[in-house]
């Protein structure tokens, strides 16, 4: 399999290569040249495989049509050290949970750092102890976080040698037990840098970096962030998995519901549609930075300047410059690298918006790739958190209760609609609090860590500030 970007570079390039690369050289996303596509055969011998041998033997079996330059038995072996009980609490990994008739969450949070992201990230690490020590080389991640990401980046790869992860994240921006989480490990190779700004502050100083081919050569300079194919590719696997859990034939539709910022979770399952998974829609849930809902409302993509995007209590969502949003465009205008470069490089990029509602491709965006979308603001998210409770005896967290809401407005009888859950209640406290009067529970490993010392460095949001911090920790 070789990966092209979504900017008209069509150079071969296998997984391992793009793996530690991030971004393309010409500022675009990697693509597999095509989805391998998966017949009813196939589908039914990988419902069968899950149901006997779980959730890593189905990774292996998606991971292997990408991945072709990673001998078969070494794949496997980095499957199954990933998706253990030890590391996600269960023997399922991604267990389904019924709210309603045809409503489910499926919990992605049993990782070690609550959040969804734990599910990519964990593979990642693996992924990049391999390949470094095949290649004897070093890596220095640069990422940014508007709450997860940051902390399964460092968990992940706090003991793998060969990697230092500089991670930026929004100053004071994220809750403070996201921030505990990242500020209070004390591994020398994490380097945690709180930018004063928005997350799209730290999203662009870490695109302005990739884009300096001189400094990311000389650096080694890689990415965790859903910009990199690898972490995209990991998470298509649990489409299938909840598509199996809550299904009995290979005859049966589902729909998805994401809560969605950056696009990367939602980009997954639209990769999974592609493949062939019965999906009949992907719901694009967004909190009050609702750039995704206007887009898929309107056909025009308008990115918001740091003083436009809200500080929300669903704040890993609040994001108005969707990095793998690009990925889905370019599907969209049909694998026109040229159109794909011209509409975020002179549209978003010089105008700030790009407008598809004139186009007869926006309504493919439905018709042909099953995407909707709706908008949970925060006195929807409280009434959600309030009402699962009550009826279910289910806490959620707030992105999750935006989740929750808007699948309620999608839902068809008759056909699961499965809401992927992004993080723990203890990891959004306050709006739990607010929301029940009372304190989400906390795993015991947990206890006191918004005390612990913290390891950060305050910065501007200057490219050129943090590229010096790095080739000096570098020295």
């Amino acid at each position: 399999m070789n990966y092209l970007s979504t900017r008209g570079d069509a150079t071969p390039r296998r997984f391992c290569d793009i793996l530690l690369e991030g971004l393309a050289p010409d500022g675009g996303l990697y693509l597999p040249e095509h989805y391998p596509q998966v017949d009813a055969t196939t589908l039914a011998h990988w419902r069968n495989l899950y149901a006997q041998h779980g959730y890593a033997t189905l990774a292996f079996e998606i991971l292997s049509l990408y991945i072709d330059d990673i001998p078969a038995a070494d794949l496997k072996a980095i499957c199954e050290k990933t998706y253990t009980p030890e590391v996600f609490g269960t023997l399922e990994i991604v267990p389904l949970k019924s709210l309603q008739p045809g409503l489910y969450l499926e919990a992605l949070s049993n990782g070690p750092t609550l959040a969804f992201k734990d599910m990519a990230m964990q593979l990642l690490g693996n992924l990049f102890e391999y390949e470094l020590a095949r290649r004897g080389e070093q890596l220095n991640i640069l990422g940014a976080t508007s709450g997860d990401t940051g902390s399964a980046a460092e968990y992940a790869m706090r003991s793998k040698q060969g990697i230092r992860v500089f991670m930026l994240s929004p100053h004071g921006r994220m809750s403070a037990f996201q921030q505990a989480q990242m500020f209070s490990l004390p591994d020398e190779n994490i380097h945690n840098i709180a930018i004063e700004g928005v997350f799209d502050d730290c999203q662009d100083i870490v695109k302005a970096t990739s884009n300096d081919l001189a400094f990311k050569r000389k650096y080694k300079i890689g990415t965790v962030n859903s910009i990199n194919w690898a972490r995209l590719l990991a998470q298509v696997v649990y489409y299938f998995a909840g598509y199996f859990q809550a299904t009995r034939s290979n005859e049966e539709q589902v729909s998805f519901t994401v809560p969605s910022g950056n696009f990367g979770n939602v980009c997954a399952g639209h990769v999974a549609r592609m493949m062939g998974l019965p999906i009949r829609q992907l719901v694009v849930a967004t909190n009050e930075n609702d750039v995704l809902d206007e887009f898929f409302r309107t056909g025009v993509y308008r990115v918001r300047g740091s003083a436009d995007t809200h500080e929300t209590s669903s704040p890993s969502m609040d994001i108005s410059k969707a990095s793998n949003f690009e990925r889905f465009v370019f599907d969209l205008v049909g694998r026109d690298g040229a159109r794909t470069k011209a509409l975020f490089e002179q549209g978003v990029g010089q105008q700030g918006y790009f407008d598809l509602s004139g186009d007869p491709v926006f309504a493919q965006a439905r018709e042909r790739f099953g995407f909707v979308s709706g908008k949970s603001v925060h006195a929807d998210r409280l009434a959600t958190i309030r009402d699962v409770y009550e009826k279910f005896g289910v806490m959620i967290d707030t992105h999750t209760a935006d989740g929750v809401k808007v699948a309620r407005e999608h839902l068809k009888a008759g056909e699961p609609m499965i809401v992927l859950e992004t993080a723990l209640p203890i990891k959004f406290a306050v709006t739990i609090v607010e929301a029940l009067g009372r304190e989400p529970d906390r795993p015991a490993k947990f206890e006191g860590i918004e005390a612990l010392p913290r390891r950060v460095r305050v910065m501007a949001a200057d490219a050129e500030a943090v590229k010096r911090f790095v080739a000096t920790a570098c020295e």
